[in-house]
């Protein structure tokens, strides 16, 4: 036999493993990440908790009125006189005033209390267990409203009281709801 007849087929045979093997690492097609930056697809399908970014959800239901919760200054806060040793809030960002400011005791059982303004109105709001409790997401009961905080993601930071992504959900007595975005901030 000739050694051209034998290396015909042999090299067909080598173009027809290549062609079906997987690329090379450094040959993979990149794919772009939650965020937007471009990895090599072997990086894209290592298992990651991307950081979850609450929306806003409008009112709906109830009798078509929004449910509106405004920012709270610092008068509004320190005129309630909360007591509590640790506080939590809630804010649409790091640079926002909060719509929820509560405070309780750390390893307490007793119910701590909060404010929100409706409109206009400073409206009292408690929720059960103390600090500890509130730190992890709670609800909040008030006059003709729930507030339900629920976090959603890791704290994007370090430090003694970073803020964590989560949502405010607002149920209103006449069948309303309204969800709100921002961060949870609890501690000093």
């Amino acid at each position: 036999m000739k050694m051209h007849s034998l290396l015909l087929p042999a090299t067909a045979l080598s173009f027809a493993l290549a062609a079906c093997s997987q690329p090379a690492e450094t040959e993979k097609t990149p794919t772009a990440s939650y965020d937007g930056e471009v990895v090599p697809e072997s990086k894209a399908a290592e298992p990651a908790v991307p950081a979850i970014k609450p929306t806003d959800i409008p009112t709906r239901g109830g009798d078509g009125s929004p449910i509106e919760l405004a920012a709270l200054t610092e008068a509004d806060v320190s005129g309630a006189k909360l007591k509590g040793e640790l506080a939590c809030s809630f804010a649409a960002d790091e640079a926002a005033q909060p719509i929820l400011h509560a405070q309780g005791d750390v390893a307490s059982a007793d119910p701590s209390r909060g404010i929100v303004k409706v409109g206009d109105t400073i409206e009292a709001v408690s929720a059960n267990g103390g600090f500890d409790a509130m730190a992890k997401g709670t609800k909040f009961f008030g006059k003709g409203l729930q507030l339900r905080v629920a976090l959603v993601g890791p704290a994007p930071g370090g430090g003694e009281s970073p803020p964590r992504p989560a949502t405010l959900t607002a149920d209103r007595a006449d069948g309303a709801q309204r969800v709100f975005a921002g961060l949870w901030r609890c501690g000093p």
